[in-house]
């Protein structure tokens, strides 16, 4: 496996690939919903691309991105032993110049209408952090097909306008959420969970659990299923919500009558740590 640190050694070498490439981008920190990632794309392309870039325009304070649980030595192992070909970890200056990655003088891309509700209000800024980052890495590794995952559905969607916008013409893979077995998805962030804390986060399966029960029985009242998400939110003492919504799965826009396809989505503060999830109903979630 190759670990190319440049975007000029990245280029070059593409240049010299004939078959198809598949890309794995991620921020480091990996884990088994990640090499769900990978070993979904390995069997589709010639040649496997994954990324590390832990990439600080997405991120609101230096604090959430120094926590970040990235090990370089650990996630180029992951990768190798699931087969990848080539690895590209480019430093921060190599995809920011001088003053980019501080915020000032980067020419952001638009990651268009749906980045302005949800978590782009939560997060303000994140969104045009992701969509200027993952066009720089399209641009220089120029991927046939790449992944992206369900968890973060609203980042999915994003992708897919950033795809169809700017004409790139790239195969996008949703990659279902991977979830331990009591039903929390798996995310970087767990680790910073308490033993306490962690049981806590189990709220957020369990509240998408009974917006699906409420849509499996007849509901389709948008303020009824988000009540049937907040109330068994507010039971848990150390669970802070951000939001719980039942939105238009394309537009990510709240619904007052939810008709497929509608996502329930939840973004929860357990201690320090933030939390989100989401299904999209009519599909199964194990209790």
């Amino acid at each position: 496996m190759q670990v190319i640190r440049t975007a000029a050694e990245m280029r070059k070498i593409r240049c010299g690939i004939s078959g198809s490439v598949a890309l794995v981008a991620t921020l480091g920190g990996i884990h088994a919903g990640h090499t769900a990632h990978m070993d979904t794309v390995r069997p589709l392309c010639d040649v496997a691309v994954g990324s590390l870039f832990l990439n600080p325009t997405q991120f609101a304070s230096d604090d959430d991105l120094s926590t970040y649980p990235a090990d370089e030595a650990s996630d180029l192992a992951e990768f190798e032993s699931h087969g990848f070909d080539i690895v590209f970890a480019p430093s921060v200056d190599e995809i920011y110049t001088s003053g980019e990655s501080g915020g000032t003088g980067i020419p952001q891309v638009d990651p268009g209408p749906v980045a302005n509700v949800l978590e782009g209000i939560h997060r303000p800024g994140h969104f045009n952090g992701v969509a200027t980052v993952v066009t720089r890495l399209f641009s220089i590794i120029e991927p046939n097909m790449t992944t992206f995952g369900e968890k973060d559905a609203q980042q999915l969607r994003i992708v897919q306008y950033l795809n169809t916008s700017l004409k790139l013409g790239i195969d996008i893979i949703p990659i279902p959420t991977v979830r331990e077995p009591d039903g929390l998805a798996i995310s970087s962030r767990n680790v910073r969970l308490s033993p306490g804390e962690r049981e806590a986060a189990r709220v957020l399966h369990r509240s998408l659990l009974a917006a699906q029960k409420s849509w499996g029985a007849g509901e389709r009242n948008g303020f009824v299923l988000r009540e049937s998400m907040a109330s068994v939110l507010a039971r848990e003492p150390l669970a802070v919500t951000d939001y719980a919504s039942i939105a238009d799965a394309d537009t990510f826009k709240e619904v007052e009558v939810a008709t497929e396809p509608v996502r329930a989505l939840v973004a929860v503060n357990i201690g320090n740590t933030r939390l989100i999830d989401n299904v999209l109903l009519g599909q199964l979630l194990n209790p």
